[in-house]
C-alpha cells in the first residue's frame, strides 16, 4: 500500500542574504576580481529570485513560497511514476540512489579517514551558514519592520563588499575574499567558545 508523505517531510528551504560571491555566482572563477557596481548586481539578481511573491521585499511570506517550491519540486522528483504519491519503493529507490551517488564520491576522493572529518566539518559549516544567514538578515533590516526592501538588501551587500575590500580600491579580490572567510570563522569560533562557557541556566524547580 502506498504511504503518502507530507511535504512537511520533505525538507525546507532557508533565505538568507549571500555571502560575497565571485563573479559568476558559486560555479564562478573563484580567482576572479570582483568590483562594487558587480557585488551591486548581483544582489539586485539574487533579490529579484528570492523576492518569490514580487512585491519588492523579502518577509516570510517570500520565506514559505521558496519552501514549498522547494518541497513541490522534492515530491516531485520522489515520485517517479508521477502518481501523486510516493510509494515505499520510490522511497527506497530514492535512498538508494542516493547512497550510490555518496559511494561513488567518496570513492572518487579515496574514501579516507580524512575525508570523514572533512564531510563532518561540512556539517558544522551548514550551522555557521545558518547562523551567519540570520545575522545578516537581521543586520539587512534597518528599520526593523521584519522584511528586506531591495534596498536594505543591496545596502547589505554592499557593506559586506566594502568590509572585504581591505585596500579600498574598489575591489575585491580571491585573496580579499578568503580573507573575510577566515575573519568569519574567527568571529564565530569567539561566538561559540563563549557560549560554551557560558553558565547554564538554573533548572526550574
Amino acid at each position: 500500500m502506498k504511504k503518502k508523505l507530507s511535504f512537511l517531510t520533505l525538507g525546507a528551504a532557508l533565505i538568507a542574504v549571500p555571502v560575497l560571491a565571485a563573479p559568476g555566482g558559486a560555479k564562478g572563477d573563484a580567482n576572479a576580481t570582483l568590483t562594487r557596481a558587480e557585488a551591486q548586481a548581483h544582489a539586485a539578481e539574487r533579490f529579484a529570485k528570492m523576492d518569490a511573491n514580487k512585491d519588492g521585499k523579502l518577509d516570510a511570506s517570500d520565506r514559505a513560497a521558496r519552501r514549498a517550491a522547494m518541497q513541490t519540486k522534492m515530491f516531485e522528483r520522489l515520485d517517479a511514476n508521477k502518481d501523486g504519491s510516493i510509494s515505499k519503493a520510490e522511497w527506497d529507490q530514492h535512498s538508494a540512489d542516493r547512497a550510490a551517488k555518496r559511494g561513488e564520491k567518496r570513492a572518487e576522493a579515496g574514501a579516507t579517514e580524512g575525508k570523514r572529518g572533512m564531510r563532518g566539518h561540512h556539517g558544522m559549516r551548514g550551522g555557521r551558514h545558518g547562523m551567519r544567514g540570520g545575522m545578516m538578515m537581521g543586520k539587512a533590516d534597518t528599520n526593523g519592520d521584519k522584511a528586506i526592501s531591495q534596498a536594505e538588501f543591496e545596502t547589505a551587500a554592499l557593506a559586506r563588499f566594502d568590509a572585504a575590500d581591505a585596500n579600498k580600491d574598489g575591489q575585491v579580490t580571491a585573496e580579499e575574499r578568503a580573507a573575510q572567510r577566515e575573519a568569519w570563522k574567527a568571529k564565530a569560533a569567539e561566538w561559540r567558545a563563549k557560549r560554551a562557557s557560558a553558565p547554564a541556566a538554573p533548572a526550574s524547580e
